[in-house]
């Protein structure tokens, strides 16, 4: 992990000079930027320090940026410079996330120590992560189905809501949304938390062993059966049973598995003697079960059975917003699988993350990720189509011509002010604008020489 460092943001030059000075004396490293725009060119969702910066500046303030910032990782510690006017407008940026606030004129050492309290503060955050990340898991909803959408808000809401309770749920969702990590969930902050988790795949099913598998059986009650067993439902007792893809599970054992919840009550084959079951049930399906009943390929009595509750879990399509987040978190976990440092994404990589879509949603966003932290092309896909590269490769080459474009146009043709506004070299940006066919007098643009 890189050392700590201060990134001090203020457009006046001379006091941003001293203060970054004072730092330096105080034994703090410090990166300075005269902006806003430029100070988010350093942040990503390792970014180990602190960000201090001025509360009024020209183009992108301090609060505009604190907002950008918590957007790549809200525990980013911030703290805004302030005037001597500007106490109520500080004290609604500490509502809204901001480490703490300094007034104007300070004194060296107090933002010294200030910064020093932020800087001990991130250092734990960063600790903790990476213990979390090199365990494999995550303590908490917040952690295990992150999003600030309002559909993630909701679900997560209701999960706490219906973990309060015994209800059974039925967990609709495509492919890759995360069924089962919330059905764990849902798991885990119940009551039932230290009774078995038991998940059953019900496309996976042997038809010959179904009923055995599930039910358990006495000795004799088939060929092979030289000793009772014990089926899933019973082993489960207690906790909480996953019917995993559920819409697979044949006609026959459905009517069998609808007594079951009913009356919560298994027979072993082989025996007539009854065995009480408390169980919770969650099913999951990536079909459409009430489509299935009305086609008469699923029960509808069994489908009213499960979905007391249902849930819904949404594709990336549905909260595009969150695919950052979501991407830098799944990061962070790779790093910890594969016992690698941790590591810095650039700005730019997790907006070209965004922008593209997600066919096999969390799933296929997680294999990238694994894919960016392993030093690999993250343009493969998870369907094996051929022209997924290409379709990969193309959108984010479409992105990053708009972007040179748009700058083009805004400076009027001046190749100088875009190079430096997009952070590249000047023979790098030649090198695109070749690439992408592009002339500074095309599009409307005026003759300018390079200035």
């Amino acid at each position: 992990m890189k050392p700590p460092v201060v990134l001090l943001v203020d457009d006046e030059d001379e006091l941003r000079r001293s203060t970054a000075q004072s730092l330096d004396l105080a034994g703090l490293a410090v990166q300075d930027s005269p902006s806003g725009e430029r100070a988010l060119d350093f942040i990503t969702q390792g970014f180990n320090g602190v960000v201090v910066s001025d509360i009024r500046m020209p183009g992108m303030d301090g609060m505009t940026l604190m907002g950008r910032i918590h957007e790549v990782d809200a525990d980013i510690p911030v703290i805004l410079v302030t005037g001597h006017g500007d106490v109520q407008l500080a004290v609604r940026a500490m509502r809204e996330g901001a480490y703490d606030f300094i007034e104007k004129p300070f004194t060296s050492q107090h933002i010294a120590e200030m910064a020093a309290r932020a800087i001990d503060r991130r250092k734990l955050v960063l600790e903790n992560r990476e213990l979390r990340a090199a365990a494999g898991k995550n303590d908490d909803l917040e952690a295990r189905l992150p999003g600030r959408s309002n559909i993630m808000v909701e679900l997560r809401y209701k999960l706490r809501a219906i973990a309060a309770t015994d209800a059974d749920a039925l967990i609709i969702g495509d492919t890759g949304t995360g069924k089962e990590v919330a059905a764990r969930a849902l798991h885990d902050i119940s009551s039932r938390a230290t009774k078995p988790f038991v998940a059953i795949n019900c496309a996976a099913l042997p038809e010959t062993l179904i009923e055995s598998e599930l039910f358990g059986h006495e000795a004799g009650a088939f060929p092979g059966a030289l000793r009772p067993r014990y089926g899933k439902f019973e082993h489960a007792r207690g906790g909480t049973v996953l019917l995993d893809e559920i819409g697979s599970m044949p006609a026959d054992l459905q009517a069998k598995l609808l007594r079951v919840i009913q009356d919560r009550i298994i027979f072993r084959l082989g025996s007539n003697e009854p065995i009480p079951l408390d169980v919770r049930f969650i099913a999951t399906s990536k079909a459409d079960l009430d489509a299935e009943a009305a086609a008469g390929r699923f029960r509808a009595d069994l489908l009213y059975r499960l979905n007391v509750v249902t849930l819904r879990m949404p594709a990336l399509t549905a909260r595009r917003e969150d695919v950052p987040l979501l991407f830098l978190q799944l990061v962070r976990e790779a790093t910890g699988r594969y016992r690698r440092e941790a590591m810095e994404v650039p700005p730019r990589v997790v907006a070209d993350i965004a922008r593209l879509d997600w066919p096999g949603n969390v799933r296929e966003l997680r294999n990238a990720a694994d894919r960016f932290v392993l030093g690999l092309d993250m343009q493969s896909t998870d369907d094996g189509s051929p022209d997924g590269d290409e379709r990969l490769a193309e959108r984010v080459a479409g992105f990053e011509k708009n972007v040179i474009q748009a700058a083009l146009v805004a400076h009027g043709g001046s190749l100088k002010p875009v190079y430096e506004q997009l952070g590249i070299s000047r023979k790098t940006l030649y090198e695109k604008m070749q690439r992408y066919g592009l002339d500074k007098n095309q599009a409307g643009m005026a003759d300018a020489p390079e200035r």
